[in-house]
């Protein structure tokens, strides 16, 4: 197991170095001006773009500006984000808490409901169930995930005014900016930090805010996870060990969730990792209609405006979550599964 998770993390090196040099190529396609543009931040540094690209050194070779990045990055300076005017660093620090907050509420409700209707929808293949979950998934599926949310944000808040965009009201933002010393930031996340600060008020508008988001992006993911919960279900019930568990007298309780949905959970467990994953990197159409700053805004904003300190920010993330993730489902499919020695992987 040990062995295992080294060869992993001296993986994620290399992923990273290839996804580094990768999109470092792409952004070097630009001319020196077009980038020394992304770092004006003035009307007049505007007319000094020469200057600019003395400055970062946007003329010199290739592998010079690529060591000088790696070795900036290394030392723990990701470079300044110019869509959120401060470093990049910190703007992580201040939009990821948004993301993670709307994932703390999607992510197991996703897991929860996509794993439940899927082993329903295989157990009763061929029945009202079944169809009713593919209906669902079709749906969920083809359906834009920008229209939905705007088919809700018009229903729920258009029509009726019971929720709210943005992560808290402003009456309550103002609040905190006038008060700060009655609020404590633990965590980043209003609906955590309200409880820790025994704030209801700032709970329970957090609460509203994220229940159109949070719907979906639960909608839209969990027919993906239905789909593939039916089908590994189905494939497990048709198998000789069921028969024989069948022949020794075993309820369908026993058949359908001791030993068939056991086995079926595999596929579904590799399958979870990969959409948390992306989850946690933003989702931008959710993010955009609902007012919500958070890991996909910032990187759609920076992709439009080439920032490209956040750019190559974004992809390391990205490599890092994905490789966790993976490593993660790997460990967590052994647990679930002995038979699955890692030590041989």
């Amino acid at each position: 197991m040990l062995a295992f998770i080294l060869r992993r993390f001296i993986f994620l090196i290399f992923v990273l170095m290839g996804i580094s040099l990768l999109i470092f190529c792409i952004l070097m396609t630009f001319s020196p001006e077009r980038r020394a543009a992304a770092y004006v931040q003035s009307p007049q540094q505007a007319q000094n773009i020469p200057g600019i690209i003395k400055q970062y050194g946007l003329d010199q070779p290739f592998y010079v500006q690529y060591s000088r990045w790696m070795r900036q990055t290394l030392q723990g300076n990701f470079g300044w984000s110019l869509v959120a005017a401060q470093p990049v660093w910190n703007a992580f620090a201040q939009f990821f808490p948004v993301t993670l907050e709307l994932n703390l509420f999607a992510v197991p409700l996703t897991l929860y409901i996509g794993i439940a209707l899927g082993t329903l929808a295989g157990i009763h293949r061929g029945k009202a169930i079944d169809h009713l979950t593919r209906i669902l998934a079709i749906i969920g599926w083809s359906l834009p995930t920008f229209l939905f949310a705007l088919i809700l944000l018009m229903i729920f808040y258009g029509y009726f005014g019971w929720f709210g965009t943005g992560i808290i009201s402003d009456d309550l933002q103002l609040y905190l900016l006038n008060t700060p010393d009655d609020f404590i930031r633990y965590t980043g996340l209003y609906t955590i930090d309200g409880l820790l600060n025994f704030n209801s008020a700032i709970v329970i508008d957090a609460v509203k805010r994220l229940i159109l988001p949070v719907a979906t992006q639960v909608f839209v993911v969990v027919a993906l996870l239905m789909r593939i919960t039916r089908s590994s279900m189905i494939e497990e019930l048709s198998k000789d060990y069921i028969t024989t568990a069948r022949a020794k007298g075993a309820d369908n309780r026993t058949v359908y969730y001791k030993h068939a949905r056991k086995n079926a959970l595999i596929p579904v467990i590799t399958v979870s990792g990969q959409l948390v994953a992306l989850s946690l990197e933003g989702s931008v159409a959710v993010e955009i209609v609902f007012n919500r700053h958070g890991m996909g805004w910032w990187l759609v904003s920076s992709a439009t405006q080439l920032d490209m300190p956040v750019l190559m920010f974004m992809c390391m993330f990205m490599g890092i979550v994905f490789v966790l993730s993976n490593l993660m489902c790997d460990l967590l499919i052994a647990f679930w599964d002995p038979r699955i020695r890692l030590s041989n992987s």
